[in-house]
């Protein structure tokens, strides 16, 4: 019960929890203290963990054991603020007098308009309350470092010996919380009323400790399960938290006045839960009484519902088990219904009673579907890109034979080539149609005898093919042969299956295309390419021998002519001095010795054109003088072997 102190403010000093509110609340802030900066501390660390390893167990296993922890620092600062309304009121602070000093009014308009928004700022701060506004902040902290490691998509990996540490160290710190736990739930209501919820809202951290425990010690590189319980943590304190958001903002509404006393904001439904066995009823029993005053016992109405709820819930639950006996048959179905496990009838489309589950049951069977099965299915082509309509047509579009398809199925068939018997590859593309048969045996047939329909005709007509095309040949599945290729294979395969009793029954029989391998294309291609090569290469050879044998006859042309011009140069030089001796000998008959001196005149001009000479006679300057010579006009000669003179007829040396 709330104590108002304008009723009886004088009697506070009596009750248990007010003389109690100091102690209580120096023990919640230093839980809280320890509480939050653990939590901090597992944020900080994923934060690094994320940077490293984001794809690993641990960021999400930190962060949502800190939001349990937040969680409860949250229930625990909000008791706090109760524990401190209580001190002041046994405790109160005497207000000293202040000295007067005069307040002049400011000057601008914005120091004006700041005064004004701080006033209203504290009004505003003092209607709605610190412990709201911390509730609130905590509890969207919580929600939203949640919904930062919310991803189920996280893969299983193994985590070494960290994760046997970090499971030691969440038991221990459970086994911590659960000893606090166990003083909170014995405390006396009248001497700490929030003991209570704050015992259930450990739970919660409790319960986030050892589930993030389990996940460490069952983590594997196989199961995926330890990884999604992980994530799946945050679903506990993400729901407390959006409680207490909602509470705080729902405060925000109630009146507050300074002289009531406050009670716990942090009061959590879902906390509340986590008790053996659960007692929501009894719990929104309380809630009503304790906040609207209404007592649900003293309602007759919900006393009859309470007593009469079991046998309701029993004739529900046997009503809706005779409702299984009621089977709805769609149009394009039919339905075999077995009782006692034994086949009695084949229900038509509409509505049709019989024994409930598990005594009647019906297996659900076509009725008039017609399917289309190729005899060779493979891979699915991978999912390729939109490809532009003016542009170029994609690979898939291509329809020659020399392309490889998905249900193309190869066959070997006869073949006499050059009077010789052999046999020759060609790949097909059939295609059946089918149904189950309409009446009540194909249907029961097809139910009963039959484990995959389409299996059973696909190993059938691949069986039928074989036998069948072993006696033609290409010519004639290229002609004649094609037109009833495909009835005559359609009642082969028709023949087997009502032979093995399967209940299908065949429409028609598509021969899509008949055409060599694929194979024989690429190696044709292959020989082609090698034809291509050996002519090219014959074409390179021919023309390397042909510039060869010009080259050697350039040479050898340019050796002759070369030899030819050197021969015709001796032989004229020959002639030339033949004429020339002649000439002279003809000159020397005639002249004699005057044609002799001439020539050597002539050679003796020639060697000394570029002499510098010095001649001398003895007639020069008289007879009785002889010539005088200055030698200093005479320079020593480069070479110092001295020079050969040579005497001349009337020139003295």
């Amino acid at each position: 019960m709330q104590v108002d102190l304008d009723v009886d403010g004088t009697q506070v000093t009596g009750l248990p929890r007010f003389q109690q509110a100091a102690a209580q609340g120096r023990r919640l802030r230093r839980l809280a203290f320890g509480l939050g900066g653990l939590a901090g501390a597992g944020w900080v660390l994923a934060l690094f963990v994320e940077l490293f390893a984001a794809q690993s167990i641990w960021p999400a296993l930190l962060v949502n054991l800190g939001a349990a922890w937040l969680v409860l620092v949250a229930g625990l600062q909000s008791a706090w603020w109760v524990t401190q309304w209580r001190a002041r009121v046994m405790h109160p602070v005497a207000q000293q007098p202040l000295n007067e000093v005069e307040q002049t009014a400011p000057d601008g308009w914005y120091e004006r308009l700041l005064e004004h928004l701080s006033q209203r700022g504290l009004h505003l701060l003092g209607q709605i309350g610190a412990a709201t506004l911390w509730l609130g902040g905590w509890s969207v902290l919580v929600i939203i470092g949640i919904e930062q490691v919310w991803n189920l998509a996280l893969p299983p990996a193994a985590v070494g010996l960290s994760a046997t540490v970090g499971a030691v160290l969440m038991l221990l710190l459970g086994f911590g919380l659960l000893v606090l736990e166990r003083q909170l739930a014995q405390e006396n209501p009248a001497q700490w009323p929030e003991a209570g919820s704050l015992a259930q809202l450990s739970r919660v951290a409790i319960i986030s400790l050892v589930l993030g425990a389990m996940c460490l010690l069952f983590a594997s590189e196989t199961s995926v399960w330890p990884v999604r319980l992980a994530v799946l943590i945050g679903i506990l304190p993400g729901l407390v938290a959006i409680e207490l958001l909602l509470r705080a903002v729902l405060s925000v509404f109630s009146p507050r006045r300074e002289q009531l006393e406050p009670t716990l904001l942090a009061r959590s439904f879902v906390a509340d839960m986590l008790r053996w066995p659960p007692q929501p009823l009894l719990a929104l029993q309380h809630e009503l009484h304790n906040r609207f005053g209404i007592d649900l016992r003293q309602i007759w109405a919900f006393s009859y519902m309470r007593r009469a709820f079991l046998p309701v819930l029993a004739l529900v639950a046997a009503v809706g088990w005779l409702l299984t006996g009621i089977h709805e048959i769609p149009l394009q179905g039919r339905g075999i219904y077995e009782r006692f496990g034994k086949p009695v009838q084949v229900f038509g489309p509409g509505l049709h009673a019989g024994l409930p589950w598990p005594l009647g049951r019906v297996l659900s069977v076509e009725n008039g579907v017609v399917h289309e099965l190729a005899t060779s299915v493979g891979d699915a082509p991978a999912p390729t890109l939109a490809e532009p309509a003016e542009g170029p047509a994609p690979m898939t579009a291509n329809r020659l034979w020399d392309a490889s398809h998905v249900n193309d199925k190869s066959q070997v068939i006869a073949s006499s080539r050059d009077d010789q018997q052999s046999f020759q590859i060609v790949n097909m593309d059939v295609r059946f149609v089918y149904r189950i048969g309409l009446s009540d045996q194909d249907a029961l047939a097809a139910t009963y005898s039959n484990a995959d329909v389409p299996t059973l005709i696909r190993s059938t007509a691949s069986r039928i093919l074989v036998h069948d095309f072993a006696s033609r040949t290409l010519d004639g599945l290229l002609g004649a042969d094609r037109v009833g290729l495909g009835d005559e294979i359609g009642r082969a395969v028709q023949g087997d299956l009502q032979k093995l009793d399967s209940g299908v029954e065949i429409l028609a029989t598509v021969v899509e295309a008949i055409h060599p391998p694929a194979g024989a294309a690429n190696a044709y291609h292959g020989v082609q390419a090698a034809q291509i090569g050996a002519q090219a290469l014959i074409s390179r050879e021919r023309g390397a021998a042909a510039e060869a044998s010009n080259q050697a006859q350039l040479q050898a042309s340019l050796a002759r002519d070369q030899a030819s011009a050197s021969a015709r140069e001796i032989n004229a030089a020959a002639q030339a001095a033949d004429l020339k001796f002649s000439a002279e000998q003809k000159a020397y008959a005639s002249a004699g010795q005057a044609f002799v001196l001439e020539q050597y005149l002539s050679q003796l001009s020639l060697g000394l054109s570029k002499a510098k000479l010095l001649v001398l006679d003895h007639r020069l300057g008289g007879s009785s003088n002889a010539p005088t010579i200055d030698l200093r006009t005479f320079t020593l000669p480069a070479d110092p072997t001295p020079a050969r003179t040579t005497a001349q007829p009337g020139v003295a040396p």
